[in-house]
């Protein structure tokens, strides 16, 4: 109790009232003394060998003196204030030989960690230590476990600070001799440090769990000042990225930055497509991977097997490539939040990769529930041993090329049951392999409903691909934040994968998805070097449209109709009103542009423009809906007296058309249909519906000069064929040759 008393007395004594109860939980006691990084920070972790520049730089003596005489005056500065804190530290325990309190650090942490649990009053002492002798007589707060710390951090930084003054200190100054043996002796002392950090017990923390690695991976850090490839830990407690590096033959990890897992917030997205020059960039260094590997088999074919040095020499070049691929080609972000109010932005390589981060980070933010600020010289330093993944996902260095498949890989995604609410949802199908060509596709946003249906198919370039990723990802009504359901991984087998068709049923978390694959093997051409653009819709043949989508329907008309069914069939006038034209003219250039920015679009605009749009590419179709030669037949049909004979000839009329024409046209019809059946609510009949679409879908040829004739042609064909009983349904895609499989 006097010691106690005594405590309290010295605090006082500088003006300072120790912590109360509602205190000792204040996060910020620790933020001065453990900052993200120091003033060396983004040196990273220790090295343990002497990091000494492989030749002398070139600035003259007179520069190098000036930035050594920076380093010197930074040096006085933190000395000074280091030893304000030792000061602090020694007003409780004298410090003993310095290796020996190194070494003794863990167990006087936990020792400390023990007594600030079992007696309040060693609490309030440890967590009031105070350093009050700076030049300005600023009044520091630390706790005891924080300067505990000090000696550990000093030791690397007095090793970085030895490398930044032997790096500016000209050769033949007469300390550079004297500086670089004090560099060998503080790397000598820090390798041994970093030995048995290594080999000891993970962190205790404050529950009596133990820190321990969860998950790590490669991602690429998005920051001000660019994108770099890092290797991301998930520790129990915290999020630690770092840098791999190579000091002579033994890998390293420097220090990026780290994040605790209490409160920490996550968020992602899809990144957008960069500008016309960034894309031709990336496609100019497709060209030259796959330039790259073809010289490397060339050469390994000659070199009988031996590694010479042209093929190390392109194996580099290769890697190079595809790093540079992997860090700037736009993927999916993660935003990474903190409650102290830092943030980072990781690029994860896939979005199968994202949604398997985010899922662990999720899980262990639910469990962590306290956090100890980290000792990140031992944390970063014990990656190396812990880390689970060893190399970046880099595909240039796999030496297995036995069960790989090279060629053309067909996806057909057909539907998909399970959803538990209606929702808007699409299928991202990825596939590895080389970065040469496209490995990420996706459909169409699905209409609103618990049983989309795409029946679209995904054509990617394959090389040494061996696994196919599928995530399910819905889109709920006034949710602007998009939710990933489930993923699964397809192993590509190419024993197994023929030249017909095959069907499977995948299970994505609660939701199973239909798709059929192909493989068509052959040998793969460079890619190309012109990004590829969507070819336009409107104003193109309706037939070029549905042979560039692989559809019996093209998606605009599916994905108008959609709309208008999920929110227009009450709305009155429906398709007689006309929507905004500026609306109108914007979904045309998206469709014609960017198909996904038209779907979303879609969900925002008013449901009048949705419907314009729709009236107006069937307008605006070169050849109309139902082809002018038929017009004189369709005209004649109307003149039959006899009604059931009447019907049999307009329904063979309508089977005889072109096959898109025909089911397009099927697809609009059973439409307005169920758009008439509200006709109490729309006031839209059959009659109205179809003195809207009819001069829209049959035109008479050009020689015919009777308008009133041609218009009543028009109307009549279209109202005839939506009172059929027996309308047949339309085919969305074309009929697969499938062999039916074990889902």
């Amino acid at each position: 109790m006097e010691l106690f008393s005594e405590a309290v007395e010295y605090l006082k004594a500088y003006g300072i009232s120790p912590v109360t109860e509602d205190e000792m939980m204040d996060s910020d006691l620790l933020h001065d003394v453990f900052p993200e990084e120091s003033d060396w920070g983004s040196h990273g972790s220790m090295q343990t060998e002497p990091c000494l520049p492989s030749t002398p730089t070139n600035d003259n003596p007179d520069d190098l003196l000036q930035k050594r005489m920076v380093v010197l005056k930074r040096v006085l500065l933190s000395e000074e204030i280091y030893l304000m804190e030792l000061e602090t530290l020694l007003t409780v325990n004298q410090l003993g030989v310095y290796r020996g309190f190194i070494d003794n650090y863990e167990n006087a942490v936990k020792i400390v960690q023990k007594c600030m649990l079992s007696d309040q009053r060693f609490r309030i002492l440890a967590e009031s230590m105070m350093s009050s002798k700076s030049s300005d007589n600023v009044k520091t707060k630390y706790t005891f476990e924080a300067l505990l710390y000090k000696p550990l951090d000093r030791v690397m930084k007095t090793t970085l600070v030895l490398h930044d003054l032997w790096k500016h200190t000209p050769p033949e100054h007469p300390d550079s001799i004297t500086l670089q043996e004090a560099l060998r002796l503080s790397s000598s002392f820090m390798s041994g440090v970093n030995e048995r950090s290594q080999c000891k017990q993970p962190v205790m923390l404050c529950r009596g769990e133990r820190r321990q690695l969860m998950r790590d991976g490669f991602v690429v850090d998005v920051c001000e000042s660019g994108h770099n490839l890092r290797h991301l830990f998930l520790y129990t407690d915290m999020l630690l990225c770092a840098k791999l590096t190579n000091a002579g033959r033994q890998a390293q990890y420097r220090f990026c930055w780290y994040l605790p897992l209490v409160g920490l917030k996550l968020h992602w997205t899809a990144e957008h497509l960069p500008s016309s020059e960034y894309q031709m960039k990336i496609s100019k260094t497709r060209v030259k991977m796959y330039q790259l590997k073809q010289a490397l088999l060339q050469h390994m074919k000659g070199s009988k097997g031996s590694v010479s040095r042209a093929v190390d020499r392109l194996r580099r070049k290769l890697e190079e490539c595809e790093i540079w691929l992997l860090t700037n080609t736009p993927s999916f972000t993660l935003d990474l939040h903190s409650t102290s109010g830092k943030s980072h932005t990781v690029r994860l390589l896939s979005l199968y990769d994202l949604n398997e981060w985010k899922d662990a980070i999720e899980k262990q933010c639910g469990n962590c529930i306290e956090t100890v600020p980290p000792d990140l010289l031992s944390v970063t330093s014990s990656c190396i041993k812990l880390r689970m993944t060893q190399q970046p996902p880099l595909h240039c260095v796999q030496s297995n090329e036995s069960a790989q498949i090279c060629g053309s890989l067909y996806v057909m995604v057909q539907s998909a049951c399970g959803l538990q609410h209606p929702s808007s949802a699409y299928v991202c199908v990825e596939v590895d392999g080389f970065e040469c060509y496209d490995r990420r596709k996706q459909t169409s946003l699905s209409a609103f409903c618990v049983t989309p249906q795409w029946d679209e198919e995904l054509v990617f370039i394959v090389d040494g691909a061996k696994q196919l990723f599928l995530v399910f990802v819905c889109q709920y009504e006034n949710d602007t934040q998009n939710d990933i359901v489930g993923r699964t991984v397809l192993n590509l087998d190419p024993d197994n994968m023929f030249k017909k068709w095959k069907k499977v049923t995948c299970s994505l978390g609660h939701v199973d998805v239909t798709l059929s694959l192909k493989y068509v093997p052959h040998p793969l051409e460079p890619p190309s070097t012109t990004p590829i653009l969507q070819e336009p819709v409107f104003c193109v043949p309706i037939g070029q449209v549905a042979m560039q989508e692989s559809v019996l329907v093209p998606h605009i008309v599916r994905s108008c109709v959609e709309e208008v069914e999920r929110r227009g069939l009450k709305e009155e006038g429906i398709y007689r009103i006309s929507g905004a034209s500026t609306e109108i003219q914007a979904l045309k250039y998206a469709f014609n542009t960017n198909y996904r920015e038209a779907v979303s679009k879609l969900r925002s605009v008013d449901v009048n423009a949705v419907s314009g749009t729709l009236k107006l590419y069937f307008r605006e179709l070169p050849l109309p809906l139902i082809p002018c030669e038929h017009f004189s037949e369709l005209s004649d049909a109307l003149d039959i007296a006899d009604p059931f004979v009447r019907a049999d000839s307009l329904l063979s009329l309508l089977q005889s058309l072109p096959d898109v024409n025909r089911n397009t046209l099927l697809f609009l019809l059973h439409h307005l249909r169920r758009v008439a059946e509200r006709k109490e609510e729309n006031k839209m009949s059959l009659s109205n519906l179809a003195t809207v679409f009819g001069p829209s879908l049959l035109r008479p040829p050009v020689s015919r000069v009777d308008i009133s004739q041609e218009v009543e042609v028009q109307v009549q064909v279209i109202f005839l064929y939506l009172q059929f009983q027996n309308l047949p349904e339309a085919l969305l895609t074309k009929h697969l040759d499938i062999d039916d499989l074990e889902s």
